[in-house]
């Protein structure tokens, strides 16, 4: 048994809420089902960790395939391709995913944290946001930390061609911080907060209004022809995420089992910087997202035309998470 899953299964008795929403009715010609598991997802590593998912679509003969998504990028390369079907993002990197013709919906919130600020090493000189002009600046484009750091550098009269971005996945911008690469880092948790601990970096700024939630998304084809599955992905991933909420030490754990972190790192991430807000995506969720629309445009991130008010209004979609807790 894994780590999480035998408080998991005990604390939530998964085969009752496997056995409230039918499944046969429309999953016949569904032999497998692939989603994300990320390290900045504490209720996807909950999930994965306890079988609860697997236990529940079992009877359906609906086999659970879990591939990891180290960004917001990743996990909508893999939804693009049809890789997965249920992808973990920031609400940034979903919003311009889906601006750029990537048929997915946000169907649910899984949390909203403080997971990225603007990282300097522990011996550097610069102080403030305005100090950034000219200097090497690690994130990784399309996701939260990049928009976070293009956010901040508007914030005081900067640009992006007032610095050098260097486009490295989360990990990688750790590495080239403390190797003295480049001058920042716009840092992802757990990442940012193993290298605070374990290297003394220091957080140059911090904004949590600049982080846009946790966002599950789903393929709209997927939605459209299995919304029994999607009942019960989404059933699952609320009990992981109320666990998660009772359960932080049990979720701090998870994450160190996956990410192969020290659990004083992850308790950093978990219990510090995650909060879990209503699950259904929002006002809140929308008011965050309408946030990144002018760097979007600014930065000509997508095709000239680009409709982005309706981009971000067909975006949400709290229907499905309605209907899996109302069964």
């Amino acid at each position: 048994m894994s780590l999480s899953r035998g408080r998991f299964l005990a604390a939530g008795a998964a085969a009752a809420i496997a056995s409230a929403v039918p499944c046969r009715a429309r999953s016949a010609d569904l032999d497998a089902l692939s989603l994300d598991y990320a390290y900045y997802n504490p209720p996807s590593l909950i999930l994965k960790s306890s079988g609860a998912l697997e236990a529940a679509l079992a009877k359906s003969g609906v086999k659970v395939n879990w591939v990891l998504s180290l960004g917001s990028n990743k996990a909508n390369s893999f939804l693009a391709a049809n890789a997965i079907q249920f992808g973990s993002t920031a609400g940034s990197a979903a919003l311009l995913a889906r601006a750029n013709g990537n048929p997915i919906k946000t169907v649910y919130l899984f949390s909203r944290p403080e997971w990225t600020a603007l990282v300097v090493a522990k011996d550097s000189p610069l102080r403030s946001v305005g100090e950034l002009r000219g200097k090497k600046i690690a994130a990784t484009r399309g996701t939260d930390p990049w928009f976070f750091l293009l956010r901040s550098l508007r914030a005081s009269d900067l640009d992006a061609a007032d610095v050098e971005i260097v486009d490295l996945q989360h990990p990688d911008g750790r590495v080239a911080l403390e190797r003295g690469q480049v001058d920042a880092w716009a840092g992802l948790d757990p990442h940012m907060a193993a290298s605070q601990l374990d290297a003394g970096s220091r957080l140059l700024y911090r904004n949590v209004n600049f982080n846009t939630f946790g966002a599950l998304n789903a393929r709209e084809d997927f939605l459209a022809a299995h919304p029994d599955v999607a009942a019960i992905v989404l059933v699952q991933y609320e009990h992981a995420r109320r666990y998660a909420i009772a359960h932080p030490d049990e979720a701090a754990k998870a994450l160190a089992q996956a990410s192969q972190l020290e659990e004083r790192v992850c308790e950093v991430e978990i219990r510090e910087r995650t909060t879990y807000p209503d699950p259904a995506p929002g006002k809140a969720y929308a008011d965050a997202i309408a946030g990144v629309v002018p760097i979007i445009r600014a930065e000509n991130l997508v095709a000239a035309g680009t409709d982005l008010d309706t981009a971000a209004a067909t975006l949400l979609d709290p229907q499905p998470i309605g209907a899996a807790l109302r069964t």
